[in-house]
C-alpha cells in the first residue's frame, strides 16, 4: 500500500524529555513541524494531537503524583485564561470590553493551535488552496444568540447576513447530488450505494435533497436478507405507531422509553442488520449510540424509523458556516485581541489571510496566547476568600513555569478542574466530576476531483458499516476571496465523521466513551488511512476513483473529549460557581455542545469574577 505523504506529520520518533523533574511524564512529540509556522496546514493526526494531553492525562490517571511546590512567578497579568477555545477567547474579549483595552491577559492552551474544537484545516492540491474545518461546524440559530453575543459578533466583524449569499443552497441539486446510504461489503457482504438516506440526518445540510427512489426500490437494492428487507421497509413506513395513545401518555412514552425497545416491541424490528443501521443512524447529532437514547431523543436526532422533517425553520437555516467552520469566528476573535496577527478587520476578510503565529506571544503585547502550555495547578495566594492574586502553574515542553494574575478564568475541560484546583469545595468538585464528553473524529480528505461522487449522485452517504458513519462533500461556501469547487473536476474536501461507539451494544455511555477513547488514541494514522481507503474505494466506481491517484491528503481530527454531555441534575450549575478569584467557562458549564453557548459561558464567567 502506498502511503500518503504526511507533510508536517510526526517525524517518526518521540522526544524523550526529563519529565521526572516536575513529577509528571514528558509529552510525546506534538506532531508540529517547526518549519511550518501555520498549524492549519499540518496533516496527519490532529485535533488533540499526539502529546497535547500527556500532562492532563497524568493528572487524571495518577492524581496522587507528587509535584514540586509552585516555582517563583516570573510574570503577572490582570487575567489568566486557561483554554484558547471559543469560550476562552470570548472571555478575553469581554474582560477587555468591561475593564479596558489596556488590561493584560495571558491565554494558555495545551494545543499547538487556538480555537479548541473550532479547528481549521488547510490543504494545497495542484496549486489550489482548500480551506475546511476539523471540528466545530456552524453557528446554530445565531440570531437568537442574545445581546451580549450579538455585540461580540458586531465588534469582531462577524456579519451574519453575509451567509445568505455565501452559502450556495442550490449546489447539490444543480449537480444531481443527494443523500444516499453506502452499504460496505465488509459489513453487509456487498458494496452498494442506494439513493436513499434511511434517516433524517441529511436535513442539516441546507439544500441537500433526500431520497431519490421510493422506499420499496431502495430496500430492494439493499444487501440485506429477505426478512431484513421486510423489516427495513417496515421501519421506513413506521409513522406513528403510538397514534392510539392519548397525547399525554404518548409524550410520556417517547420521553421515557428506550428507542431500541420501541423498535423491537412496537415496530417489530429484530433483524441484526436493521438494528445495526438504526444504531449508527444518528451519528454526531447525538452523544451516544442510538440504543441508549429515548424514543424522543432518537426521533429528534433523525434516527431510522421516523418521518423526515425539516431540522431548522426557515428563519434559522443551517448556513452560518465559514469555509473553516467556527474557526472563522475564533480567528476573528484572535485578530480583535491581537491586531498584529493578520490583516483584515472582519471575519470574512480573514478567510484567506495568513496568520503570523509569531505575534501571538510577544512581550510587548497586552494580550498573549501561549500555545503548547498545559496548566497543571491553580491556587490562590492565601485564603481564597481574601486573596488578591492567583498563581497558575503550567508545563511547556519539559519546563514548569508559574504566572500570577488578579483573576483567572478556567475555560478548559471542566472535568479536569478539580485536578488542577485542589482546594475546591467538595460539592463543587463532585459536580465537576460528573462531566462527560463523547468522543468524535472529524477526518478531512483532500481530493483532486469529485467525479466519483457526481457519477453516483452522492452528496452525503450514511455509512453504517464503516468507522466514519457519515461522508459528505464539504459545505458549498464562497466568501472572502475563497471559492467553493464549481465542477466535479475541481479539487475539493470530503468531510468524514466518526462517532466511535463500543463494539458491545447496550453498555453504558461512560463505558462506551472510555472504550472509544482508548481505541481512537491508540491507533496510528495508517489505521485511519486504511479505513478511509477501503471506505472510498468500496463506495466509488473504479473508473472514476483511485485512492493513490485522487487523494491528496488526510487530516484526522481526533477529539477524545468532544461533545459536552449533561451531568445529573444541577451538576453544571453547581460546578460552574465562581471560587474566590476563579470563574469557570467552556461549553461544558452550560452544558451544551454549541459554539454560541461556549462564547456565552466565557462572557458569563468574566461577569462573575470577583472585583
Amino acid at each position: 500500500m502506498t502511503s500518503i505523504k504526511r507533510r508536517g506529520f510526526l517525524n517518526g520518533s518521540a522526544v524523550m524529555l526529563g519529565g521526572a523533574m516536575v513529577g509528571l511524564p514528558a509529552p510525546a512529540s506534538s506532531g508540529r513541524s517547526e518549519a511550518s509556522p501555520n498549524p492549519p496546514e499540518l496533516i496527519g493526526l490532529r485535533g488533540s494531537h499526539p502529546g497535547s494531553n500527556t500532562y492532563a492525562h497524568a493528572l487524571a490517571w495518577s492524581p496522587d503524583t507528587k509535584t514540586r511546590a509552585f516555582e517563583r512567578a516570573t510574570e503577572h497579568y490582570d487575567l489568566v485564561i486557561v483554554g484558547a477555545g471559543l469560550s476562552g477567547l470570548a472571555a478575553a474579549y469581554e474582560y477587555r470590553r468591561a475593564h479596558g483595552a489596556d488590561k493584560t491577559i495571558l491565554i494558555l492552551d495545551n494545543h499547538d493551535d487556538f480555537g479548541g474544537h473550532a479547528r481549521r484545516n488547510e490543504f494545497t492540491v495542484d496549486g489550489r488552496r482548500l480551506i475546511t474545518y476539523g471540528g466545530s461546524q456552524t453557528l446554530v440559530e445565531p440570531y437568537a444568540a442574545g445581546p451580549e453575543v450579538m455585540r461580540l459578533f458586531n465588534d469582531i466583524g462577524v456579519v451574519l447576513d453575509r451567509f445568505d449569499s455565501a452559502f450556495d443552497r442550490d449546489f447539490y441539486r444543480r449537480h444531481g447530488l443527494s443523500a444516499t446510504t453506502y452499504f460496505s461489503a465488509k459489513r453487509f457482504g456487498k458494496d452498494v450505494v442506494v439513493r436513499h438516506p434511511f434517516t433524517n440526518y441529511y436535513n442539516f445540510i441546507e439544500g441537500l435533497p433526500g431520497q431519490q427512489v421510493s422506499h420499496e426500490a431502495a430496500v430492494s437494492e439493499s444487501p440485506l436478507s429477505p426478512s431484513g428487507r421486510a423489516q427495513l421497509l417496515k421501519a421506513l413506513k413506521a409513522g406513528d405507531h403510538l397514534i392510539d395513545l392519548p397525547p399525554a401518555q404518548r409524550q410520556q412514552y417517547v420521553s421515557q422509553e428506550n428507542y431500541f425497545t420501541y423498535l423491537k416491541e412496537v415496530v417489530g424490528i429484530d433483524d441484526e442488520d436493521v438494528l445495526h443501521i438504526a444504531r449508527h443512524s444518528v451519528s454526531d447529532w447525538s452523544n451516544a449510540a442510538a440504543e441508549l437514547l429515548t424514543v424522543e431523543e432518537a426521533r429528534d436526532a433523525g434516527a431510522l424509523g421516523f418521518k423526515p422533517v425539516a431540522v431548522y425553520d426557515p428563519d434559522n437555516p443551517y448556513i452560518h458556516h465559514y469555509p473553516d467552520g467556527n474557526a472563522g469566528v475564533a480567528r476573528s476573535l484572535v485578530r480583535h485581541l491581537i491586531p498584529q496577527v493578520a490583516e483584515g478587520n472582519t471575519a470574512e476578510s480573514l478567510v484567506t489571510a495568513r496568520f503570523d503565529y509569531g505575534m501571538l506571544d510577544r512581550p510587548d503585547s497586552s494580550v498573549k496566547i501561549r500555545l503548547g502550555s498545559t496548566v497543571v495547578g491553580v491556587k490562590h495566594n492565601g485564603d481564597p476568600i481574601s486573596s488578591d492574586t492567583v498563581a497558575v502553574r503550567y508545563m511547556r515542553g519539559e519546563t514548569a513555569r508559574v504566572v500570577t494574575a488578579n483573576h483567572t478564568v478556567l475555560a478548559c475541560y471542566n472535568f479536569m478542574i478539580p485536578y488542577i484546583v485542589k482546594d475546591l469545595p467538595k460539592e463543587q468538585a463532585d459536580a465537576l466530576a460528573q462531566q462527560k464528553k463523547s468522543p468524535l473524529i472529524y477526518s478531512t480528505v483532500a481530493m483532486r476531483h469529485w467525479r466519483g461522487f457526481a457519477d453516483r449522485g452522492i452528496g452525503l452517504a450514511m455509512s453504517p458499516g464503516n468507522r466514519h458513519q457519515v461522508a459528505f462533500l464539504d459545505f458549498p461556501v464562497s466568501m472572502g476571496g475563497y471559492e467553493q469547487p464549481q465542477t466535479p473536476d475541481d479539487p475539493c474536501v470530503l468531510q468524514m465523521i466518526s462517532c466511535p461507539y463500543s463494539d458491545e451494544v447496550g453498555v453504558s455511555r461512560a463505558s462506551q466513551y472510555k472504550e472509544a477513547r482508548h481505541r481512537m488514541l491508540s491507533e496510528q494514522l495508517t489505521d485511519y488511512e486504511k479505513d478511509i481507503r477501503g471506505h472510498l474505494t468500496g463506495m466509488l466506481a473504479a473508473q472514476h476513483f483511485n485512492f493513490d491517484r485522487d487523494v491528496a491528503g488526510i487530516t484526522v481530527n481526533r477529539w477524545a473529549h468532544g461533545y459536552a454531555v449533561a451531568g445529573p441534575g444541577d451538576s453544571a450549575r453547581v460546578g460552574r460557581q465562581p471560587f474566590g478569584r476563579l470563574a469557570i467557562a467552556n461549553s461544558d458549564s452550560a452544558p451544551a455542545a454549541d459554539a454560541i453557548e461556549a462564547m456565552r459561558m466565557g462572557i458569563r464567567a468574566v461577569q462573575e469574577l470577583k472585583v
